[in-house]
């Protein structure tokens, strides 16, 4: 089977189109063949050996995200799990968290870093570590699902607890970030976008943004930021940051978020370190909250909430599965609007920025 993996040594140069023998499904697994997969900035920090010794020795099958149709069955696997040849699943990320509270256990096994990920024509997988998707999806949005939108549904819901008539700080207009804008929406709040692009600040808010900001010409943005939100709420901050800068914006969001308010911790775009002014945390008793990603039960409740409101992902590009150097140079320029995504199987139209 065809797999894109680094092989040799830790470096981008070292991203192979590579081929390795066709999987059989073993007892209690399914085979997926996989049908589209979705880029993460953590697969630009995997060729480089970024997340250190957890990582599995080379080669290493690249990415975390895709969606497959089951086309193999093992012993084992009990008719009332519900799979079936020919439905389309995704394999979650953390092979280990089917549900409750994360700890080092379910965190253990993650696609595309301790174990072989989803760019290949095939992916094995525990049924308990994987999830059927909403049918109206195209592939593509489909693989979009396991990292990018779990993480933002566990950051408002499983986490965040948002509650209509909150409002919300969304940084950027990445995946994570069109996520949390779009599950804001579904669940009643209103959402404030921030990005250094008049035209992406347009598009979300096309999407459903309340209230958008350039934080380019607006450097030192967390007071005018809470300035809007009390326009919008009469609150004294917004409710709930979608925090993904880290390093660079940490210090603004907590002058934006109010008296109580959540920041979910969940990029570090900007940097990894910070220079964090405490007070603002404990006299505010305001709650900082890492998210990683999410279990299976989260990906169930998404998807479901999904499907009742029809709700789409965002798409940016689809690269066809040879082209995936091209789709991660996309993805770290910056210029994507919402998914980069690659075609592992013929039937998904590639649509590559140029």
């Amino acid at each position: 089977m065809r797999a894109y993996q680094v092989e040799g040594s830790w470096s981008m140069d070292h991203l192979k189109l590579s081929d390795r023998p066709e999987p059989q499904a073993g007892t209690g697994q399914i085979r997926l063949a996989m049908r589209a997969a979705a880029l993460n900035y953590r697969d630009l920090l995997v060729p480089l050996k970024g997340y250190g010794s957890r990582m599995q020795d080379l080669p290493l099958v690249m990415l975390s995200d895709g969606v497959g149709t089951v086309d193999q069955i093992g012993h084992g696997v009990p008719a009332s799990w519900g799979v079936a040849v020919g439905q389309r699943w995704c394999p979650m990320l953390f092979q280990g968290w089917q549900g409750g509270a994360p700890d080092a256990h379910k965190l253990s096994r993650g696609l595309g870093c301790e174990m072989d990920g989803t760019c290949a024509d095939w992916l094995l997988t525990d049924p308990l570590s994987a999830a059927p998707v909403p049918a109206y999806l195209s592939d593509a949005e489909a693989a979009c699902l396991p990292t990018a939108g779990l993480t933002a549904w566990r950051a408002l819901v499983t986490d965040g607890n948002v509650r209509p008539g909150d409002v919300v700080l969304v940084q950027g207009t990445g995946g994570v970030a069109l996520f949390a804008l779009q599950f804001a929406k579904l669940l009643g709040a209103q959402a404030i976008v921030l990005s250094s692009s008049d035209d992406k600040l347009a598009r979300a808010q096309a999407l459903g943004a309340d209230a958008v900001l350039n934080h380019r010409h607006t450097p030192e943005w967390g007071r005018t930021v809470k300035a809007m939100a009390q326009r919008l709420s009469g609150r004294d901050g917004v409710d709930h940051v979608v925090e993904l800068g880290g390093g660079d914006t940490l210090a603004q969001s907590l002058r934006a978020v109010r008296a109580g308010g959540t920041l979910s911790l969940i990029g570090v775009l900007g940097g990894n370190r910070v220079d964090l002014p405490l007070g603002l945390v404990v006299t505010r008793a305001v709650r900082l909250q890492g998210v990683t990603v999410g279990s299976r039960d989260d990906f169930l409740a998404m998807c479901s909430a999904m499907a009742t409101h029809q709700m789409r992902p965002v798409v940016d590009s689809i690269y066809p599965f040879e082209a995936l150097p091209d789709a991660l140079a996309h993805l770290q320029s910056g210029r994507h609007f919402g998914k980069v995504c690659v075609a592992l199987q013929p039937g998904e139209p590639a649509s590559a920025a140029n």
